[in-house]
């Protein structure tokens, strides 16, 4: 379900990235909010992506068990769909989910997921069909969140091939 775009989208970032930078202190990492709730006035469901760039996947993979202890649920199956990238979920008061990617910084999935958030946030057209895209998807794969994905992760393929002509 999507919702209007809200302040407290970043506020509830900047608490998440605090509780997470002690698990990785002397680590060179950085914590970046993505996802729609990054961009302002984009409406999104109400979930919190953050970026977990580490200089390794085995920096993450050391510390899974303190993440998991932030109330994280590790969930390695989906590192056969996408293996660069180390998985997390969190919920938290209200509707609120949390999704924590680690990746390599620097690496493909890092520049993608950046280039993406950034553009949004500064082109208020691809922002406006990005939105209109998602409650379509919405609608037509209300009951099916793998379908809803695919076709909006095409989407964002798209759009990036097309920012490298």
């Amino acid at each position: 379900m999507l919702v209007p775009y809200s302040p407290t989208w970043p506020l509830a970032f900047q608490y998440l990235r605090q509780e997470l930078l002690p698990v990785f202190a002397g680590v060179p990492i950085e914590i970046l909010h993505i996802g729609s709730t990054s961009v302002p006035g984009l409406a999104a469901k109400p979930v919190i992506d953050l970026l977990l760039g580490a200089p390794t996947l085995a920096e993450i993979e050391a510390r899974v068990a303190d993440i998991v202890r932030l109330d994280y649920t590790y969930r390695p199956h989906y590192e056969a769909a996408i293996p660069q990238r180390r998985y997390f979920v969190k919920d938290i008061a209200g509707d609120l989910r949390i999704h924590l990617h680690g990746v390599e910084q620097g690496g493909r999935l890092w520049r993608e997921h950046l280039r993406f958030r950034d553009l949004l946030r500064v082109d208020d057209a691809r922002r406006s069909e990005y939105e209109a895209l998602k409650r379509r998807l919405a609608i037509v794969h209300a009951g099916d969140k793998a379908a809803y994905t695919l076709e909006k992760g095409a989407y964002i393929r798209s759009l990036l091939s097309s920012m490298d002509d």
